[in-house]
């Protein structure tokens, strides 16, 4: 497990960087975005990463748990509540900490104007919560993981950032978009492998 974390790591921090860059250009465009349009930029980014997440997390376990990842070894689907519960809780409680708790923390330190967490399963219930539901039952029906995870990495770095655009308030110096740079890469790089691949390998059974 731990070669395999730090392997995915190691692949995945180059596509990362490159997200934490070319967003901390955007941010310097759209830094004076008035707080309300940021606010509902969030709300879209933040839940259709959650969607993917989830999508990604349930696929992950029930291609590995039910023997699907070879498909010359189809052994029927798994338990639909427990991969619900799967998919659920690693998009809804990583996706949070890389949206939400991780972008913060820097918007703290650097004592932004505007910050505040952002908790989109409570703020949104309604939206972000089904959303995530979603995921798991796409997953259950037609598994997949390529394509979803890119999107669900990039989609996560644009929700961070533009959590912090909300906080900043066209307030930012030289030095803070450092800072935001290296927050916006932490906050995608660890949280997403984990989610989508260290989470629900945890409960697969098999090897």
């Amino acid at each position: 497990m731990l070669k395999l974390i730090l392997k995915e790591l190691r692949i995945h921090a180059p596509f990362t960087f490159f997200g934490a860059f070319t967003g901390i250009i955007v941010m310097m465009f759209f830094k004076n975005l008035p707080l309300e349009i940021s606010y509902n930029i969030f709300y879209v980014l933040h839940p259709i990463h959650v969607v993917l997440s989830a999508l990604v997390t349930a696929s992950i376990y029930e291609l590995h748990e039910c023997g699907r990842i070879n498909s010359k070894c189809i052994k029927g689907k798994c338990n639909f509540w427990i991969l619900l519960v799967i998919g659920y809780a690693g998009s809804v409680g990583i996706a949070t900490i890389s949206d939400s708790i991780i972008p913060f923390v820097g918007e703290a330190i650097l004592k932004l104007p505007n910050r505040g967490i952002h908790l989109g399963f409570i703020e949104k219930w309604w939206l972000v919560n089904p959303l995530a539901l979603l995921g798991g039952v796409i997953a259950y029906y037609k598994p997949t993981t390529r394509i979803p995870h890119a999107g669900h990495v990039l989609l996560s770095t644009w929700a961070s950032l533009f959590h912090v655009i909300m906080a900043a308030g066209g307030v930012l110096s030289g030095l803070g978009y450092v800072v935001v740079a290296i927050f916006i890469f932490f906050a995608v790089w660890i949280p997403c492998c984990v989610s989508d691949i260290v989470f629900p390998l945890l409960f697969v059974k098999k090897k």
